[in-house]
């Protein structure tokens, strides 16, 4: 929520108005997704909310289109580093520095460097569990799945509190074919987070195929009161 603030003041938004952003926030955020999950784009008197489903003008509520997301994002990109490797890492940068450039290169669209400045963050920080579930992420969508699983139990072996890392092992194994160690993964998700909608929908589709209507039908109805508010 601090980081958020820090964004809004840094964009030149009122205090009074960042007061309200984040009440809206708190409001309008779905059901199972963190807060570090979400992206403030900020530009004029427009508040864009982004996290990895879908994207929303925070005052209304209403769907943003793609386009108005990603032009708002072009006029973060050029102030970003170029692209960072093993032998031109930007010194004056902390780790925490280097995530923070990390996410917003991925947030541009610039998921090649964004992924070389993870592994950057990595190699100066291995503790950051973010980083390393980011750079997961990033290699999951590239189909580089066996590094990605790899990437999320080192991330969860770290932090075994982390319903986000049990939840992308989970999609990484199921994108594997290993159904049973996904929904294994999924279990563990909720254990950590009973109000994981998503690993409620996943897990309901995975004991649905596996004959287990009645677990299927249980988890899929825990997945619609949350997303009802429930």
């Amino acid at each position: 929520m601090l980081r958020a603030a820090a964004r809004l003041l840094d964009a030149d938004v009122s205090v009074n108005r960042v007061t309200r952003t984040l009440s809206l926030l708190r409001e309008q955020l779905p059901a199972g997704r963190p807060l570090s999950a979400v992206r403030i784009l900020v530009t004029g008197q427009r508040v864009i909310l982004r996290d990895r489903l879908a994207s929303w003008e925070l005052d209304s509520g209403q769907g943003a289109l793609d386009f108005d997301v990603q032009a708002m994002s072009a006029q973060v990109a050029p102030q970003l580093p170029m692209k960072t490797t093993a032998n031109s890492e930007p010194q004056e940068q902390t780790s925490n520095g280097l995530y923070e450039t990390a996410l917003d290169l991925e947030l541009a669209g610039r998921g090649d460097e964004a992924r070389d400045t993870y592994e950057a963050v990595l190699r100066r920080d291995p503790k950051l569990t973010g980083a390393r579930i980011n750079l997961g992420r990033l290699l999951h969508a590239a189909g580089r799945l066996g590094e990605a699983e790899a990437l999320y139990r080192a991330a969860f072996e770290q932090d075994p509190g982390n319903a986000l890392a049990a939840f992308n092992l989970g999609v990484a194994l199921e994108d594997q074919g290993k159904a049973d160690a996904a929904a294994d993964a999924y279990r563990t998700a909720l254990e950590i987070d009973e109000g994981y909608a998503d690993a409620h929908y996943n897990l309901s589709r995975l004991l649905e195929a596996q004959g287990d209507v009645r677990g299927a039908l249980r988890h899929l109805s825990r997945f619609r009161r949350l997303m009802h508010g429930g």
